[in-house]
């Protein structure tokens, strides 16, 4: 376990064991992961769980993915776990959500298969996970402009932010306190702000629509000119750790 943020709840690496199926790991995502929990902030939880081979193999097939959501000590968690084989998929198909799941540093529980997945991450980096930010940024952008709230402006400037960040080095930091470097100089007061209150009304900024446009045009440079490979290489490895995982089941 691995969860250096003081304001994540101690009882955390009891969920795990709580599941139905047995995890690969559990990680925390969203704002904590992000770099800006606020202190009502909820705790995203996100992991992968292994269906048994009678569930895989028959006509009644189990959860490829699982959802649930619920409040203890005045704190709500979202859990949220994809069955590995989906997971795996995901992670080939240039999806920077699952790999900043995967590679969170948050780590709630782990196993050899979850360092396994992680050893085989870097194969699964292309210029095509440059798509995924753009498209994320875009959407972030479009809610700010609707209510005007500083939680979507932050995450429209993180995911341009690690984007960038990935095109131009091939690593991937979710991040935003250690991109800072990458975006305007009034975020960090942003990402202050933001501590107080989940929902909070973001400061009038007249340049930040500018600034995202920017920004947006220097992730599409850095994919353009990016070191990284168009498709991922470990394919084939990824189909053996999941035939692996589902026959030790029997």
């Amino acid at each position: 376990m691995n969860l250096p943020t003081a304001n994540l709840p101690a009882w955390l690496p009891e969920i795990p064991g709580e599941q139905p199926y047995p995890l690969v790991f559990a990680t925390v995502s969203g704002a904590h992961l992000y770099g800006f929990p606020s202190a009502d902030s909820d705790v995203d939880l996100r992991g992968v769980h292994v269906l048994p081979l009678r569930e895989v193999v028959g006509l009644r097939t189990g959860p490829a993915t699982l959802d649930r959501t619920w409040t203890r000590d005045r704190v709500e968690v979202d859990l949220v776990t994809h069955d590995l084989a989906k997971f795996c998929g995901l992670l080939l198909n240039r999806n920077g959500y699952v790999l900043e799941q995967l590679l969170s540093p948050l780590v709630v529980s782990s196993s050899a298969l979850h360092e396994e997945l992680t050893a085989l991450a870097p194969g699964c980096l292309t210029r095509h996970h440059a798509h995924h930010y753009l498209g994320f940024a875009r959407t972030q952008w479009r809610l700010f402009e609707k209510n005007g709230e500083l939680k979507p402006l932050l995450y429209t400037f993180r995911v341009l932010a690690t984007g960038i960040h990935l095109m131009r080095t091939g690593e991937l930091d979710a991040d935003l306190t250690h991109l800072f470097g990458y975006v305007p100089a009034y975020v960090p007061d942003l990402v202050a702000a933001k501590r107080d209150a989940e929902h909070g009304r973001a400061p009038a900024i007249t340049a930040a629509g500018d600034d995202v446009a920017s920004l947006t045009a220097t992730l599409e440079a850095a994919r353009d000119s990016s070191p990284l490979p168009e498709a991922a290489t470990v394919r084939n490895a990824m189909h053996d750790l999941v035939v692996r995982a589902r026959l030790a089941t029997v």
